[in-house]
């Protein structure tokens, strides 16, 4: 069974480009993206958390190349990794080539930052030579001082005409294989760049709110932001950025898409906060739940409701639910069906082993 959103998105079309070996843009899912914190250098320990992060979900992973080993060790990791790996590049061009010779599948540069436009017909043409795509990335942190002298401070005017600049930088090199980013830590400043920018471009738009803090806040920020964008359908490839272990920002990238109907994956619990009426402790079985059935990869939703107002409503729209009921008569659902009474000291393996079953490929 699968819950069908109330408003169907309609996604503005955009430019398809290819990152390695996915697609962004165009007709092409919105993927979700994370970056390493490791040292690039430690090519053992950036292997091992690409590919947690790609376990988790991640359809592109970037990592940091702030130097010329940082580059070099790009060619050994991207050799043990599945996903495309996008290199951060920032001011030194010569690491955008290096990173582009090495296997990056991605460059994230301002061009504006990298230099003489003979540094940019440099990069561009190692870009070409290499198949790699870049990222325009624009920062209300780190605006060009022409920029905040015109404008005196970050604004949306701002970040799109420094994002034009480089478009045309890039445009005038006969290079159309990028995506732009305009992003801020201030949501409203991120979104109104982005609504600004998409009306005046049809190049996919990778969309962030930057050092968006830590795991709750971070989340919630990022929600808004990247949930207020989608909404209107804009919006190629997401990044949820926190402090906090990369996963992380894997699983709320997800949250967010499943939230919106957009993309699912892994199992979509529907709750109830608890109340009086609860039969069984919703929050501990829920949190219980979520542990127990990280590992699920194939979308299935799940209601796990404390009582019978809104159980059997919840439940008519999920493939499992579970409503309280008096004296330990707690009903499952199946498909909407009531199916068996549960106790609540059975609720967690019954419904994990359920959840197991449905989901086996």
């Amino acid at each position: 069974m699968e819950i069908r959103p109330h408003r169907t998105i309609l996604r503005k079309k955009t430019r398809k480009i290819k990152v390695g070996k996915v697609f962004v843009g165009g007709d092409s899912q919105i993927s979700v993206q994370s970056m390493t914190n490791t040292l690039t250098t430690d090519i053992k320990g950036t292997i091992k958390q690409i590919n947690s992060l790609e376990e988790n979900g991640a359809d592109i992973v970037r990592v940091s190349c702030p130097d010329e080993n940082s580059t070099k060790a790009l060619k050994l990791i991207v050799k043990e990794v599945n996903v495309p790996i996008v290199a951060d590049i920032h001011f030194h061009y010569q690491r955008a080539i290096e990173a582009a010779k090495m296997g990056a599948s991605c460059l994230r540069i301002n061009p504006g930052n990298i230099g003489s436009k003979d540094r940019i017909l440099e990069v561009v043409k190692a870009a070409k030579d290499y198949d790699c795509s870049i990222r325009i990335g624009v920062n209300a942190g780190s605006l060009d001082k022409t920029l905040l002298e015109k404008y005196k401070e970050p604004c949306p005017d701002a970040l799109v005409e420094s994002a034009m600049y480089n478009v045309k930088l890039l445009e005038d090199n006969d290079f159309f294989n990028f995506k732009i980013s305009v992003k801020s830590s201030d949501v409203f400043l991120s979104v109104k760049s982005y609504l600004q920018l998409s009306e005046i471009c049809s190049y996919p738009l990778h969309l962030g709110i930057t050092e968006a803090g830590g795991l709750f806040t971070g989340s919630i920020k990022s929600s808004i932001g990247i949930g207020q964008l989608l909404m209107q359908g804009i919006g190629d490839t997401i990044r949820v950025s926190l402090s906090s272990d990369p996963i992380d920002e894997i699983k709320a990238g997800y949250e967010i898409l499943k939230s919106l109907g957009i993309r699912a994956r892994g199992v979509n619990i529907i709750s109830c906060p608890s109340c009086a009426r609860q039969a069984f402790p919703v929050i501990e079985t829920v949190k219980l739940l979520e542990k127990r059935l990280a590992h699920i990869k194939k979308p299935i939703n799940l209601s796990i409701i404390g009582c019978v107002v809104n159980g059997p409503g919840e439940a008519a729209q999920t493939e499992i639910g579970l409503t309280g009921g008096g004296q330990d008569n707690n009903l499952l659902y199946l498909s909407g069906v009531p199916h068996t009474k549960v106790p609540s000291s059975e609720i967690i393996d019954k419904i994990v082993k359920l959840v197991e079953e449905k989901t086996k490929d």
